[in-house]
Parts: structure tokens; sequence; C-alpha cells
């Protein structure tokens, strides 16, 4: 009942997940990622422990691969789960059980992964990645939000949708980006509107916090 993204910028080494789908508040439960390490989107009969133990694993430096086979031995009812994993390096592993909705399934490419499952179908996957390849020199969030709103055009969920979320990790422990549309009739819209109240007022804000390098942060930070 969902597509989504994981990702890594290779230019600045963010990582980010963005999802849509047509139950309430996918940002919730789906998201998880971590500065410097990796990320994890879980979906269809959601499991958020897969998202947290692969996170777990992603920092102690393990890669995509082995992460997705530690989480394969984790979940008893793993037939109905489906999961992507984006180490530090940009490689990716994915896995889609066999009790997942269709359409559903996945496609890799070179630092990112799409994945979905009750889809309209397998084009819905190949235009979001399309779409995500066509922005080398954006940043990760602008890319991961006109992905989705592509795979969505191309049909996305069965179902339609009424939530959505980009979730980006920048070089601290807390994101650079946390846009979710928990309820909405045209979640991408609300995306979009969201998208530059964040751009104009929340990330600017987010780069003068303090730091693990500079924990007093800069001059001019607004209190909240």
């Amino acid at each position: 009942m969902t597509f989504s993204l994981v990702a890594r910028c290779a230019r600045t080494g963010q990582f980010g997940v963005a999802a849509v789908t047509a139950v309430p508040a996918v940002g919730k439960l789906l998201t998880h990622a971590a500065a410097g390490a990796g990320a994890v989107a879980t979906q269809a009969r959601v499991n958020p422990y897969l998202g947290i133990d692969g996170l777990n694993l992603l920092r102690q430096g393990l890669s995509a691969e082995a992460v997705h086979a530690a989480l394969l031995t984790t979940d008893p009812a793993i037939r109905f789960r489906q999961f992507a994993v984006i180490d530090r390096e940009g490689r990716t592993a994915t896995f889609t059980g066999e009790a997942c909705l269709d359409w559903c399934g996945s496609l890799q490419r070179d630092g990112f992964s799409a994945q979905g499952n009750r889809l309209a179908g397998a084009h819905v996957l190949t235009r979001t990645a399309e779409r995500f390849e066509a922005m080398p020199d954006e940043a990760l969030a602008d890319r991961l939000l006109e992905a989705l709103a592509e795979g969505v055009a191309a049909g996305g969920d069965a179902k339609g949708e009424v939530s959505a979320t980009v979730y980006v990790m920048g070089t601290e422990d807390y994101p650079l980006w946390d846009i979710r549309v928990d309820h909405h009739p045209e979640p991408i819209t609300e995306l979009r509107r969201l998208h530059q109240v964040f751009r104009e007022k929340v990330v600017p804000e987010i780069k003068t916090m303090p730091t693990r390098e500079n924990p007093a942060g800069e001059e001019g930070e607004v209190p909240i």
C-alpha cells in the first residue's frame, strides 16, 4: 500500500527516505536514517523494528546486503513485509515478501532504490526512478519530492494516496528535513506546500543550531 525511496546524495553524503501511501501517517514508522550510516524504509505490513534494528546495524558499519540478511532472520512474518536498506557507500538491498499485495517489487539503481506494493504497476517505480535520476545536481529533498510526485502521476498506490513524507539526514543526529503529511486528500500538493515552508523558514534555522563541532550554535539562532 506504499511506495518509497531510500537514497544517498553523492555530493553531500546526506541520506533520505521518502514515501507516499493510502493509509494515514506514513512518516511516523516507515522512515529510519542516520548521518554517516545509511537509511532503511520499512513498509507493507510495517514492522518498525526492521527499521530500528537495521539502522543500528548500519551504524556498526555493516553493508546493505549484510543488514538485509540479518533482518530476514528476525521476523517470523517476513512474508508480509517489504523493506529497503542503503548503506554509507550508497549500496542498496531490498526485500519484498511473497504475501505483499500486487503489484509489488523494487528497482535498485546507483545510490538509491525505489520499492512499493499494491501499485498500479511496475511503471510506477520506473517513472519514480527516472525522475530522481534526472535531477543529479538538485538538493536531495527536492529530488525525493519530485520523484514521489512522478510516481503518483504514473498511478501510484492502486487505492490512491492520503499521506506522504520526506525525511533527510545531514551531518547531525537530528534531521535536516522532516516533512510529514499525515492525512490529506492531496498529499503531494500539501507536501509541496510544506516543502516551500521548510525551505524558506525551517531549514535555514536548523543550519544555525548547535552541532557536535559547534555546541553553541550560530549567532542569530531564533528561539523556539
